[in-house]
């Protein structure tokens, strides 16, 4: 794997699915984003819950993200319902002692009652494609905890493929059953060629 080049936007982006909007963070969205976080459903593959003032120091990381280079972790709307916050999709550094480090990950948190309606792979599909087109990475990556099917099924459905090695995650405990993760990635070309195949899967 090689490391991303990555490059500024001009101003904050927003990207928009048939269903979401990808935006940047506004004050209203620390609430329900710090709900989320300490919901265990939604961290179960996490170390723990987040308490309220880590949680917005989290946001206040993405907002900064964004700000700075146009592009991160987007909070996510859901317009049609009158949802204005959800939880958060887009792209951000791999952070250091990982496999991937120097690499951009695709990731994404969503709060329980949003699951199983394919907001997160309709979310990420949108992100993959302003990475791969807007910013030009060679590839990009995901990775989350052995465990987590969840996840792992929407890396699927974007087209990633998954690393045959596992890996211990630096920052979750010795012996946790969340420390062993596993890594998925996608090139910019299998992505092109994904895109282009007749029978490929871009509705769903």
């Amino acid at each position: 794997m090689e490391s991303a080049i990555v490059t500024k936007a001009a101003l904050p982006v927003v990207l928009r699915t048939p269903r979401l909007v990808l935006r940047q963070w506004r004050d209203g969205d620390r609430a329900p984003f710090a709900a989320l976080n300490a919901d265990s459903r939604v961290m179960e593959y996490f170390p723990g819950p987040l308490a309220i003032v880590d949680s917005d120091a989290f946001a206040d990381r993405c907002e900064r993200g964004i700000a700075e280079r146009g592009w991160g972790l987007w909070a996510v709307e859901v317009p049609a319902d009158g949802a204005a916050f959800i939880g958060f999709i887009g792209l951000a550094s791999a952070g250091p002692g990982l496999p991937c480090t120097g690499l951009v990950e695709v990731g994404w948190r969503l709060a329980a009652p949003y699951w199983g309606q394919g907001y997160a792979t309709e979310g990420a599909r949108a992100a993959v494609a302003y990475a791969f087109e807007t910013l030009a990475l060679p590839e990009i990556v995901s990775f989350t905890a052995t465990l987590n099917r969840r996840s792992q099924a929407v890396m699927e459905r974007l087209r990633m493929h998954r690393d045959p090695l596992e890996f211990q995650h630096p920052r979750v405990p010795d012996g946790s059953p969340l420390r062993p993760h596993v890594l998925y990635w996608l090139s910019r070309d299998d992505w092109r060629l994904a895109r282009i195949a007749p029978n490929g899967d871009r509705g769903r």
